[in-house]
């Protein structure tokens, strides 16, 4: 096993970054990953980290949604990290 880290970032609309981070903050994963952390950078940026134990890099895990087209500037960017201790 190892653990693996999921990043999940966003850019909020205008005036809209207090709602994206209540909704990113709000979301329920389909179960418990061993940690969870919640960022904001600026207005408009959001940012949620969360750790998996996992087989490898690329298993299957739940992931926070895309928020609804009108809250955000862009799709979302994700990424997958494998912890090297």
């Amino acid at each position: 096993m190892t653990v693996v880290a999921l990043m999940w970032e966003a850019r909020a609309a205008w005036d809209r970054g207090a709602e994206l981070l209540e909704w990113a903050r709000a979301q329920v994963l389909a179960r418990e990953p061993l940690r969870r952390e919640t960022f904001r950078a600026g207005p408009d940026r959001v940012l949620v980290i969360t750790w998996w134990e996992a087989a490898d890099v690329a298993a299957e895990l739940p992931e926070l949604p895309e928020p609804a087209d009108d809250v955000i500037t862009r799709p979302v960017h994700r990424w997958r990290f494998e912890s090297l201790g």
